[in-house]
């Protein structure tokens, strides 16, 4: 088993002396610790303050905030404040915290992803996505998180489950590392992780199937029905209401998740926030040679028009998130289908 550490993987990234590498090496050792101490925190569950069932309000974007939710992005910016990072945005704040404007680098961070799996002992977790500055971050905030996501330098996430891990890009492959208590430290699990391009498993949220566009039913359906029907093989399908969970299994078991747009109010244009959850995931899933699209756009190739931007998501084995795409773009030329949409699905009478 490797016994590389977080603390050398980014000395080894950041040993060229480049002032960006070295900005971003810093950023990640800051998140890392403070990751330890929201897991400390975590671990306490109901016999902890932070535990509250609701905080009584809703974050800038309007979902509703748990104690837990405040207490990890108090942790978090505090944490930035000593660290190079000019500008922290959140899915806590409405608009971008002013640290250091002098400082070279943007972090646009999840503090507390799944919130609503706390009360259930479900895997939660933390995402985050470090860019360049841009502009002046003194007088237009918003320019650094504008960025299309392929500008990012690093994106990364912590899953607090039954270990504590850190899945981290610097745009060099995806790499894993799980906390050891023993250790004190971050140990290398997984160098390199690449996703097969090729899917046995599938996530999605079939309680929203009367709410899909048709091509989104269509595929489940095809994936339902196995060795019999026109994919020829058997899927698994999961759901854990965790992004970091769903992607964490994706990166060391392949497979493929969907969260996208449907026909319920506010949902048209999917749930998933842009600029500090999808392109985030994205990098990391590209980076271990998966794929991430809004169902036919590269995510990563998307301009973020306002801090909170929703979007669809799927993303995982490529040639199965490629299928994705083909069924909202050419569903007659998917398998026998022809004319599309000619067979009613399994879960309609």
């Amino acid at each position: 088993m490797t016994t590389a550490t977080l603390d050398a993987f980014l000395g080894s990234y950041a040993e060229s002396g480049d002032a960006l590498r070295t900005a971003v090496a810093s950023v990640v050792r800051h998140l890392s610790l403070t990751s330890v101490k929201i897991r400390n925190t975590i671990n306490q569950g109901a016999l902890g303050k932070a535990f509250s069932s609701a905080h009584g309000s809703r974050n800038a974007d309007g979902d509703s905030q748990r104690d837990l939710d405040v207490f990890a992005d108090d942790m978090f910016l505090e944490a930035m404040r000593h660290a190079p990072v000019a500008l922290y945005g959140s899915e806590e704040l409405e608009h971008p915290a002013l640290l250091d404007p002098n400082a070279a680098l943007a972090l646009a961070i999840d503090p507390l992803d799944g919130s609503s799996n706390i009360d259930t002992n479900v895997s939660i977790g933390t995402i985050f996505s470090i860019l360049p500055v841009v502009g002046h971050p003194d007088s237009e905030p918003n320019a650094s998180f504008f960025q299309k996501g392929e500008r990012q330098l690093a994106a990364g996430f912590f899953i607090y489950g039954p270990q504590l891990a850190l899945v981290l890009t610097v745009g060099s492959g995806t790499h894993v590392f799980v906390f050891s208590s023993r250790l004190g430290t971050f140990v290398q699990a997984y160098e390199s992780i690449v996703i097969a391009d090729r899917a046995h498993e599938f996530a999605i949220n079939a309680a929203n199937y009367r709410h899909w566009d048709e091509a989104v039913r269509l595929y489940v359906d095809d994936c339902l029905k196995g060795t019999e029907g026109p994919r020829e093989r058997d899927f698994n399908m999961r759901w854990v209401a965790s992004l970091v969970a769903e992607a964490y299994r994706v990166l060391v078991r392949s497979g493929v998740f969907l969260y996208p747009g449907d026909k319920r109010k506010g949902y048209g244009d999917g749930r998933i926030r842009l600029v500090y959850e999808a392109n985030p995931i994205a990098f990391i899933i590209e980076q271990a040679g998966g794929a991430a699209t809004d169902t036919m756009s590269r995510i990563l190739e998307l301009t973020p028009r306002c801090m909170h931007q929703r979007v669809p998501l799927i993303f995982g084995s490529s040639r199965e998130v490629a299928r994705i795409g083909r069924y909202h773009t050419e569903p007659s030329n998917i398998g026998e289908r022809a004319p599309l949409f000619s067979n009613r699905g399994l879960f309609r009478a």
